[in-house]
């Protein structure tokens, strides 16, 4: 399938040429309230739960909406995108991982990139409300857990198109890029909410780790290590990244995916741009606007993201 060459996406002034100010924008200091949401709690098989929030518009279309890490339901572009596709009629599944949204989950399993049979309970949870045609959205991390889920075969066929935006198709180098100049700024930020999670947890589950290991971690290695990958079945952290790196399953997904990485973005690591896979897909396309932050994508006049427009102009083209 084509690179898609020559995005649409135009930054709005010079300043958003900035990847970090366009980032730090979107996510501090822009506002968006969320639309009137219903809330369900969806018992889940293992004894766990997640929180739903969801608006239904009608039954002909949903688009469900997967957030990043340490993200929820109702954050700026999720509420952004959100509004603007309750706009065009579409119902909204705007859903919480485990530990995410204000809620501490019953069980010492979190959250990570691979999280796939959790957004297959959310799919699921759609198709019982009667919608008859799902769409996906995945914002970062989000945006991982939907290449994993095409590509792990967990698709259903009422599944039309999907978009990943600012997706870490590989999770190492990400890693490896977050510890870089002004990047440790969103380390420190991501590391000090975990932190406070982990604690959490050796609180309801004392025999997981020490307290005194918590206190001590530098980077994403050390957490993905000690706690991420033995928490959720890896053997450490090299097995962890490499299961949970869409990478290593965009060629087997037979749904049409969106994948929309600026080029700028200070998250990705330079193999969150497969160029060569999307050219040997038939699904996957592959956007690489010049500009754009991460899950930032600012307009100049307008409260949208451009993700969420050009999420829905994918959509209406397949």
């Amino acid at each position: 399938m084509p690179i898609i060459e020559n995005s649409k996406y135009n930054t709005p002034s010079l300043i958003h040429r900035n990847p970090h100010f366009s980032t730090i924008y979107a996510a501090k200091i822009k506002q968006v309230s969320p639309p009137k949401y219903a809330t369900e709690t969806l018992e889940l098989s293992d004894g766990d739960f997640l929180n739903i929030d969801f608006v239904i518009k009608g039954q002909d279309k949903a688009v469900i909406l997967c957030h990043g890490l340490e993200g929820d339901s109702r954050r700026t572009y999720n509420n952004s995108c959100a509004n603007y596709f309750a706009a065009q009629d579409f119902s909204v599944f705007a859903w919480n991982n485990r530990t995410c949204g204000g809620r501490m989950n019953r069980l010492p399993k979190m959250y990570h990139h691979g999280s796939v049979d959790d957004l297959e309970a959310v799919v699921q949870f759609a198709f019982s409300q009667g919608m008859k045609s799902v769409y996906l959205i995945g914002y970062s991390m989000g945006g991982a857990q939907v290449l994993n889920y095409l590509g792990q075969g967990k698709t259903d066929p009422r599944i039309t198109a999907t978009v990943a935006v600012s997706a870490p198709t590989h999770i190492k180098t990400c890693s490896e890029t977050l510890k870089m100049g002004f990047n440790k700024v969103y380390l420190n930020n991501f590391k000090k909410e975990i932190i406070k999670k982990l604690k959490q947890k050796v609180i309801q589950f004392p025999e997981l780790a020490n307290i005194d290991k918590i206190n001590v971690l530098h980077s994403f290695d050390e957490i993905d290590d000690y706690f991420t990958a033995p928490m959720h079945g890896f053997i450490d952290k090299d097995d962890y990244y490499e299961r949970v790196s869409p990478e290593f399953v965009l060629q087997n997904i037979s749904t049409p995916v969106l994948i929309f990485n600026a080029l700028d973005d200070p998250f990705l690591g330079d193999r969150c741009y497969p160029i060569s896979q999307a050219k040997n897909s038939d699904y996957v396309y592959l956007e690489m606007p010049k500009y754009g932050g991460h899950c930032a994508f600012p307009l100049k006049h307008s409260s949208q993201s451009y993700a969420e427009i050009r999420a829905l102009e994918f959509f209406n083209s397949i």
